[in-house]
This record gives structure tokens, C-alpha cells and sequence, in this order.
């Protein structure tokens, strides 16, 4: 027996089949589990030296990430005396968030962590 409205004049009760009344609360849910979107958070790679054809394939591949909805980590590894020369990578940060402004927003600004710069892109 399970109280329906506990403030009404006489309380309203009805009774019920608990087992189903379980069962239909986990169909709920999982059903409503399945339809949630969870975003991951993709990571691309690059050097300051990237090459025009390389730097096309990637951008490619970060639109396609942010266009499933996911985040997108972008890496810039700097190696040797590459480190003297940080504008170089932050040149080629800006113009990546440049050609992708359109698709999506800098959730973290490109920032130095060691030898390499990281920034993170969510989609709008």
C-alpha cells in the first residue's frame, strides 16, 4: 500500500505491485542514461614547424571533433632551440582559434607548461 496524497481529507492510498514499480523506475532510467551526451575531450598534436598540407589535416580533424560536440585539446610541442622562438607557436595558436572561430569557443587560452603550450577548445 503506498500513499499517494498524505494532505487530502481522507489520505488516498493505493496498492501496488513493488517489484514493477522497481523495475519501471530502472527502465526510466537507463532510458533517460542512453539519451545523455557525454563530451570527451580530444587531443591534436602539433610542432611550431608544421608544414602547410600537415596543418590542413589537422584543422580538418579538429573541425570534425567539435563537430561531434567534443572539447579539443590542442598540444604545440616545442623541441631544442625551438624554445627561443615561442612566438612562432603562438602565431600558429592564434590561427588556429582564427580558422576555427566559427565552429567554436577558447574555453583556455593558449598557455606554457614546460616545453609545450596547450589550449582547449569547446564547441558552440
Amino acid at each position: 500500500m503506498v500513499e499517494i496524497s498524505p494532505h487530502a481529507e481522507p489520505p488516498v492510498c493505493k496498492i501496488l505491485d513493488y517489484g514493477k514499480y522497481k523495475f519501471q523506475a530502472q527502465k526510466r532510467k537507463a532510458e533517460a542514461k542512453k539519451k545523455q551526451k557525454i563530451t570527451e575531450l580530444k587531443e591534436i598534436k602539433i610542432r611550431p614547424g608544421i608544414e602547410e598540407n600537415d596543418y590542413q589535416i589537422k584543422l580538418r580533424k579538429m573541425k570534425e571533433f567539435l563537430g561531434d560536440e567534443n572539447k579539443v585539446k590542442v598540444t604545440l610541442r616545442f623541441r631544442g632551440r625551438e624554445m627561443s622562438h615561442r612566438e612562432f607557436g603562438i602565431q600558429l595558436l592564434k590561427r588556429i582559434s582564427a580558422d576555427l572561430e566559427e565552429l567554436c569557443k577558447i574555453e583556455a587560452a593558449a598557455k606554457l607548461e614546460g616545453r609545450q603550450m596547450v589550449m582547449v577548445l569547446g564547441p558552440k
